[in-house]
Formats: C-alpha cells, structure tokens, sequence
C-alpha cells in the first residue's frame, strides 16, 4: 500500500491471514528476490510503473538519463531504443512536450508491461518490436537508451537481486560490454536528424557503466558525434553519455 493508505490504517490490526501472507513476502526477500518485482511496482520521475521478470527494475540513477534527456525532448521526436518497462519513453511523454514518442524493444513480453505502463500512466507512446534498428525506418530528433551493458566477466559478479531475477538479455552487453553501444553509435547515426546550416543534429543520449566513461565516448566520436559530454550520477560515478550530429 502507499504511504498516505498506511497512515490510514495503522491504527489497525493485520489478520492472521494477512500475517502469514506478509511471512511469505519476507521469505521471498530474504531469498534475494528483487522488491520491486515481490510488490509488483516500481517508482521512476515520480511515476508508478509495473515490473515483472521480463523486464529491469527501474533505477533511481537511469533518472539521470531521463532529466538529462527532457530539456531537448519539447517539440521532438523521440525513440527509446530497448525501452523495457518503457521508464524512459512514458516519462519523456509525460513530462517534455514532445511531438511523438516510440519506443522499441526485441522482448515482446516486455514490451507487453510497457504497454501496460504507458496505458497506466496516460501516456501517448508508440510500440515497436525490434531487433534494435531492425524495424525501425523513421528519423529522429532525440534517441535515448539503456541498453544492456554488462560484460561476460561482470555477468557471474553481479548481485542475486540481478543476477538470478532480472533477464539476461536486458544486462549482457557482450564480450566487452559495448556490443549494442556500437549498434547504437553507428546505427543512431542513420536514424538521426543531420545538422543543419544554423541547427545541430540530432541527440544521442544513453546510460552506461560505471567504467565506461571513455570506451562509449570513444565510439560516440568515430561515429562522427560532436559535444560528447559524459555525466555523473550522485555516487559520482560515470551514468550518461551525450552527444548529437
């Protein structure tokens, strides 16, 4: 329940039911099951949005692409590449005025939660299913993405939470980590709007790993972006890369 229903009923006693129901909750924790997953719900800028294990729980530091992502969303045309629970897609919809909003993802079951969410949360977004830019034909002003980072050496490393309970093909970003980073550079490119005389290209906008704060500006740079900038989260850690045409 929220907060404000808890305030309202905190005078009250749980039945017994409802004491072996929350047991069995706390069991699921307590073996690493992600709590967002055991609730059902997940907050992201504000919004609620649905989580299953199709999908990644959203991340307080993916807010960063997100704010990062809005101020040149007003007016725009936008792509979320592997939206997943669609976080991005439905919060640049809601909270950039931006003139169209698709997001694509290969995982039709989640795209299903993302549809879900959108549905949920009013917002105006359209659905692809893509193999990145596989079904994607349109140009774009604003690309934004999450997309999975995660090298082979790190995948045995992570926390159970991640590890056992989120999906693989949304963490596993190759060998090296940067497989869909170079999809994205190289292919982003095409789907772009070019600079024009008196306007800059179009932006490219993704989160990435703590240590790759140079590979991906790197490949940002040779696939012939300019002013690519990279941002830190509140730990202070590399999160967000951009840089437009």
């Amino acid at each position: 329940m929220t907060r404000e229903k808890w305030l309202l009923r905190s005078g009250e006693h749980i039945t017994e039911a409802e004491s072996t129901r929350y047991a069995e909750l706390l069991g699921r924790r307590a073996g690493r099951e992600p709590l967002q997953q055991i609730i059902g719900v997940s907050y992201f800028m504000g919004l609620p949005f649905k989580v299953t294990s199709d999908t990644l729980c959203p991340r307080q530091d993916t807010e960063l692409l997100a704010e990062t992502a809005i101020p040149l969303c007003k007016g725009a045309k936008v792509l979320d590449m592997c939206t997943g629970t669609g976080c991005l897609a439905i919060s640049i919809a809601k909270l950039a005025g931006p003139a169209s909003v698709t997001a694509a993802d290969l995982s039709k079951p989640a795209l299903s939660v993302a549809m879900a969410n959108a549905k949920a949360n009013g917002a105006d977004v359209t659905f692809a299913a893509s193999d990145m830019f596989e079904n994607v034909g349109e140009t774009y002003d604003v690309i934004v993405s999450n997309p999975p980072y995660i090298p082979a050496e790190q995948m045995d490393t992570l926390m159970p939470e991640v590890k056992d309970y989120e999906p693989r093909m949304a963490l596993y970003g190759g060998e090296d980590g940067l497989d869909f980073y170079r999809i994205l550079t190289a292919e982003g490119a095409k789907h772009l709007r070019p600079a024009g005389p008196e306007k800059k290209g179009g932006y490219l906008i993704v989160e990435i790993g703590f240590d790759q704060g140079k590979s991906v500006p790197e490949l940002f740079r040779a696939a012939g972006f300019s002013d690519v900038t990279v941002k830190k989260d509140y730990a202070g850690h590399d999160r967000v890369v951009v840089g437009h045409l």
